[in-house]
Parts: structure tokens; C-alpha cells; sequence
């Protein structure tokens, strides 16, 4: 599927609707943005317990999900503590 979109001044770009429906990208959702091969490739980002394997399931999960969402949008947007 190839759609097209245009970059607005501050080179922001909007994901046409039905490409965020077919990748399953909500509103909040992190996506990964690389150069390759003269090309940009966007993904959806993995959830970070996607990646650990962690259910969510313990008492105070949901503040340490939370917390660890934070820290990890920290970071792929450069503002580490």
C-alpha cells in the first residue's frame, strides 16, 4: 500500500488514516522514524513489555507500566534525566 503526505512547515507529516488502521498505530503510540537506503521507514514502536515480556498483572503495575512508558518516551524524544 503506498500513500502520499505532505510535510508541513515544521516537517511534520499526518499517517493517513488507513495506514494507521492496517498497523494498528493509535493516537500516543511511539513509531520508529530510519533513514535506509535512500528511503524513511516508519514502524510502530514495540510497547516496552512487549519487549520484556511483563504481563502487567502485579499490584502497583499499572504506576510502574506508567513510569517506564515516561522514561522510555524520554528517550527516543532526547530529553534523558
Amino acid at each position: 500500500m503506498v500513500s502520499t503526505a505532505t510535510v508541513s512547515s515544521k516537517g511534520q507529516i499526518t499517517l493517513p488514516k488507513r495506514l494507521r488502521s492496517r498497523l494498528g498505530i493509535q493516537t500516543g503510540d511511539l513509531v520508529t522514524i530510519e533513514a535506509r537506503d535512500g528511503r524513511i521507514v516508519i514502524q510502530k514502536a514495540p510497547h516496552i513489555f512487549e519487549l520484556i515480556g511483563i504481563g502487567g498483572r502485579s499490584v502497583g503495575a499499572a504506576r510502574e507500566r506508567k513510569r517506564m512508558e515516561e522514561a522510555v518516551a524520554r528517550h527516543v524524544m532526547g530529553k534523558d534525566e
